[in-house]
């Protein structure tokens, strides 16, 4: 009897030949659906029984970014499910000199079972899904990082059991990171407060659709410029880097208009005893965060880092299986 038998995977059907572009296009049921499947196939993949989901199948791998979690995450778990992927820089192709998306969608359709970008446009990705034939996975954009919210949800499930209810606070720039939490966190019914210093504020229309699924679930999402206020009572803490790719030009005025905004030992004291402290990597110790509350006990940093191959193969399995 096959590997593939013994082992009995609910996947997301719904989900199967569908774009990953943003959260906001998947139902609250497809977003648990996915996170079961991601903590179920991390279970097996430990004990040596992942099974051979997509044998033959061949995911192309797009970076306009530097890469270190999203590129190989995605390699390691195409090879794990019995598929390969195929790194390729966007400076290496005809589109980094000058092809049209749609010429190149039409082409990558014709040699790959899907594709998975990493951009500096949300709009070029949009633009790429609507012209591809395969499905078109968003490794990260300007606007969102979907795959990344994923990890951190199957993280926060791993360590709390039951994630409907529990406060979320996010404190720092309301970048593509917090879009994607925000969003992921109100499908699954958690409480999400964000903090961001004036200027740094996430997508009024993110937020007002994330607010949206919330009241559905059960659930709230805010805004304040009050980081102690989004710290009290949380179960998790979440922060990013206060510059991102792209940003180092803005290095010197961000570190002045974010220096309020460091999760620290002060700040940590108004969340509960046992918070969960989450950090997408990168990091930058003394700026964004502490050492003491990185390195500290209350932070599941590479236990997060390890659960982008787990949520992928998720998504991966389920969208390309």
């Amino acid at each position: 009897m096959k590997l593939l038998e013994l082992v009995q995977l609910k996947l997301v059907d719904s989900l199967k030949d569908k774009d990953l572009i943003s959260l906001i296009d998947y139902t609250s049921e497809e977003i648990q659906g996915l996170l079961d499947l991601a903590i179920q196939l991390k279970i097996i993949t430990k004990e040596g029984k992942c099974p051979p989901l997509l044998e033959g199948k061949t995911l192309g791998m797009i970076f306009e970014k530097h890469s270190t979690r999203t590129r190989i995450s995605f390699e390691v778990g195409m090879n794990q499910l019995g598929g390969k992927g195929m790194f390729m820089h966007a400076r290496d192709l005809q589109i980094g000199r000058g092809e049209s998306v749609h010429d190149t969608a039409h082409v990558l359709s014709g040699y790959l079972d899907g594709i998975m970008i990493r951009a500096n446009s949300h709009e070029m990705v949009k633009e790429l899904a609507e012209h591809a034939s395969i499905p078109v996975i968003n490794g990260l954009t300007d606007l969102a990082h979907p795959c990344q919210a994923l990890a951190d949800l199957e993280t926060v499930a791993e360590e709390k059991g039951l994630v409907k209810g529990l406060k979320l606070a996010y404190v720092g720039d309301g970048n593509n990171v917090a879009h994607s939490l925000v969003v992921a966190a109100a499908h699954v019914g958690m409480d999400v407060v964000v903090a961001a210093p004036k200027g740094y504020e996430p997508s009024e229309a993110v937020m007002k659709k994330a607010a949206g699924i919330a009241a559905v679930n059960g659930s709230t999402v805010s805004f304040t410029y009050d980081p102690t206020e989004a710290a009290k009572n949380a179960d998790v803490i979440y922060t990013d880097v206060w510059t991102s790719m792209g940003q180092e030009e803005e290095s010197a005025k961000r570190l002045a208009d974010f220096k309020d905004y460091q999760i620290n030992d002060a700040l940590v004291a108004n969340a509960k005893a046992d918070y969960m402290f989450l950090h997408c990597l990168p990091a930058h110790r003394e700026e964004e965060v502490a050492t003491s509350v990185i390195d500290g006990p209350n932070s599941f940093i590479f236990e997060q880092a390890e659960n982008r191959l787990h949520a992928q193969k998720a998504v991966l399995a389920s969208i390309l299986g």
